[in-house]
């Protein structure tokens, strides 16, 4: 069981040059807005949700405990809720904040938490792909339609759980379905063991032409063949791959 989370993972790899160089912002594609870091390790349980270590026999492997699920809600939470100021509109904020206020009056008891419109800061939001729970939960916490997960749910089942590099392989889809506008603001979000949280944003500099040999990437040769309908999928397991 130790080495069973080795058949989740596959390898998967990417590369971004990055420049501080104001002349750059002619040839660049994308202009880095924000970063939040979030990292629960001070709390035990998020510290032990995922931890590598060899079993009786020497085997070294992985192990994810019961606290999993919980560790990653309170790091997701923690980071969105530092995000939101910096990408939400005005009238967004203000929601937010008389909710916040009336939940904690006397009378408050009752009131739902309210869940910011997302959709009104952001053009796309690209997931880390850890698995199709991960992604089904996200989608519902933040209100997104099936749209705003495609990218990620089809590099799931083309590419599988490449770790952090899967929200490049996202960003690399919705480029080769010409869906990249200047001005548009991308939200990258991926977490690892710790439990550690991070999101990107970031403005398109220019429209991004697929049709142009520069832009091709590792969706350009069978693009026309996604999105696929991942519903009737034969298996039952939590994480879906490509056939191939």
């Amino acid at each position: 069981m130790m080495v069973h989370f080795n058949c989740v993972f596959r390898v998967g790899g990417a590369a971004m040059l990055l420049s501080n160089r104001p002349s750059d912002q002619y040839s660049s594609k994308y202009q880095l807005l924000h970063t939040i870091h979030t990292h629960t390790a001070n709390s035990d349980k998020s510290y032990g949700c995922i931890t590598m270590e060899e079993d009786a026999e020497g085997h070294l492997g992985v192990t994810v405990n019961k606290d999993l699920l919980s560790a990653a809600v309170k790091a997701i939470q923690s980071n969105i809720t530092s995000l939101a100021p910096q990408i939400l509109p005005v009238p967004e904020q203000v929601r937010y904040l008389l909710n916040y206020i009336a939940r904690r009056l006397p009378v408050g008891a009752d009131i739902e938490p309210y869940v910011p419109d997302f959709k009104r800061g952001i053009d796309h939001f690209l997931a880390h792909v850890g698995g199709k729970p991960v992604l089904d939960a996200l989608q519902k916490k933040l209100g997104f339609m099936e749209g705003h997960m495609e990218a990620s749910r089809m590099t799931l089942y083309r590419y599988g759980n490449t770790s952090s590099s899967s929200v490049w392989y996202a960003l690399a889809y919705i480029e080769a379905k010409w869906r990249i506008s200047r001005g548009d603001r991308v939200w990258q979000m991926g977490f690892g063991p710790g439990f550690k949280v991070c999101s990107v944003i970031w403005r398109a500099i220019r429209s991004v032409d697929p049709r142009d040999e520069a832009n091709a990437n590792v969706w350009s040769d069978e693009i026309d063949k996604f999105p696929v309908d991942t519903n009737d999928l034969r298996h039952n397991s939590p994480f879906y791959f490509s056939p191939n």
